[in-house]
């Protein structure tokens, strides 16, 4: 979609109340004003308790439906409720990824006996001992859903390796034997092989365990009336699974279902051959562009702001690249933080609302609130939003020129009356560049729109004016 906008509708810290789909139902009109054109929903299916946010998987089949786990609703509501949030999505021409997550699961129903042996978690292609009689927390029944949608029941054959072994006081992680038991190739080569993440490492090289997940996705996305998904944890996942996975649903959603992986990496050339191995079906959260921001966040005036799109996927790949500045997982508390400072927030999301390339994804906590403690740039995000509905078409010229200060403009189009913007970013003192918006916005008077410079200019005969910016901010300016 033309100047797309994705949010990312929840944060870590949600309250336990069962609300957010009814919240999120009762907020798309705003949403769709604002200028946000699709949503990224948290994890909708049973976890373990009720309090989880949806990453601890027990039942994919219940969206809240069946009293299971000691509760029927999710953390976030009922199947009812959701249905109703899409449909408010929808009718407000909002589109609505579904958070997938396919990686895991926990909470069983019983305990199972099977052979495994413990691996280093620093290095998991090292046995340590012999392969011993385990009993593992493995069996899934379902005895609240019963056979409703699916009647496949989970064992300990359908995964490759678990730390749910019923060891009081130790905690480790085992590689299950078995006939055709490894951890898959096609994953990210982290602590030797990173097949397990946690809980239950679902074994996608088990024919009836793929089987299983392609009918599931299929069935979630017909069911919800989805538009596309987010793919939790990529690096843990066989890589040709998930191109299967992606052809499957697009033969049954159409070709327009829309697919974002999350593959957590600083290393461009990681989600480089990750896009190789899938057939650039996908696109990735632009991890690298997110840790450069933190940086530059963290370093202010010592860092190089020249720089900040080296090596990102925006820049390599910038049909393929959801950028973002912070998520649930780059959040203060969570096991990967790497909060992107508050005073340079303004200054990124200038960056990724404005910039020609790209699909930039707003964050819940940046938006709204974190633990119910309103966000400070809502404000500033109205305002780019308005200015990217609105302003930012045409090309792009780039003025990366200096350390402290760095600029770009759009130069507009016919389609669009009074398009154009021109933006700077700056992490030193305040500052001015020169820079073209082109000949046809020769005479304008232009002013700058997020408050941070008071006068107006006027756009010169050659289409070039003298941009201010105050130091450590951001400027956007645009025709008057």
């Amino acid at each position: 979609m033309k100047n797309g906008v994705m949010m990312q509708y929840f944060e870590w810290n949600l309250p336990n109340d069962g609300k957010l789909w009814t919240q999120l139902r009762e907020d798309a009109r705003h949403l769709h004003e604002a200028g946000v054109t699709s949503v990224w929903i948290p994890p909708a299916y049973k976890a373990d308790e009720q309090r989880d946010e949806g990453y601890a998987v027990y039942d994919l089949y219940d969206l809240g439906e069946f009293d299971q786990k000691g509760t029927v609703r999710t953390k976030y509501g009922t199947r009812s409720e959701l249905e109703e949030a899409v449909a408010a999505l929808h009718a407000n021409q909002i589109s609505v990824y579904l958070d997938t997550v396919m990686n895991q699961k926990t909470g069983a129903d019983y305990t199972e006996r099977f052979m495994a042996c413990e691996v280093d978690p620093h290095d998991r292609r090292r046995l340590i001992g012999e392969p011993v009689e385990v009993e593992g927390w493995t069996g899934y029944t379902f005895p609240g859903r019963g056979d409703t949608y699916s009647d496949f029941k989970w064992h300990w054959y359908h995964f490759t390796g678990t730390d749910q072994v019923y060891e009081p006081g130790k905690r480790a992680i085992y590689l299950i034997q078995g006939e055709g038991k490894a951890w898959s190739e096609g994953v990210d080569g982290e602590n030797g092989n990173y097949d397990f993440l946690i809980f239950n490492d679902v074994d996608f090289d088990h024919p009836d365990v793929a089987a299983e997940m392609k009918r599931w996705g299929v069935w979630i996305a017909e069911t919800l009336h989805a538009d596309g998904m987010r793919l939790d944890a990529l690096k843990h996942i066989k890589n040709t699974f998930i191109g299967e996975f992606i052809r499957t649903l697009r033969e049954r959603r159409g070709k327009e279902f829309y697919a974002v992986g999350e593959y957590w990496s600083g290393d461009f050339a990681s989600l480089d051959a990750y896009l190789e191995a899938v057939g650039h079906q996908i696109d990735l959260f632009d991890a690298p562009l997110h840790f450069r921001l933190f940086e530059a966040s963290q370093k202010g005036r010592d860092y190089d702001l020249r720089t900040l799109l080296d090596d990102t996927l925006v820049r390599n790949y910038p049909t393929l690249a959801v950028t973002f500045v912070d998520n649930h997982d780059s959040q203060h508390g969570s096991s990967l933080a790497s909060q992107v400072e508050s005073w340079f927030k303004p200054l990124a999301y200038g960056l990724i609302l404005l910039m020609k390339e790209g699909y930039p994804c707003i964050f819940y906590g940046d938006y709204y609130s974190v633990a119910g403690e309103a966000s400070p740039h809502r404000t500033i995000l109205d305002i780019l939003l308005q200015a990217r509905r609105t302003r930012a078409f045409g090309e792009q010229i780039d003025y990366f020129d200096h350390p402290d200060t760095v600029g770009f403009v759009r130069t507009g189009d016919a389609e669009h009356a009074d398009s154009g913007v021109a933006v700077l970013l700056s992490n030193g003192d305040d500052d001015a560049k020169e820079m073209s918006v082109g000949e046809r916005h020769a005479g304008e008077t232009w002013h700058e729109i997020t408050g941070c410079i008071g006068e107006e200019i006027r756009i010169g005969d050659d289409g070039k004016a003298s941009f201010r910016v105050q130091g450590g901010k951001l400027a956007v300016w645009t025709k008057r």
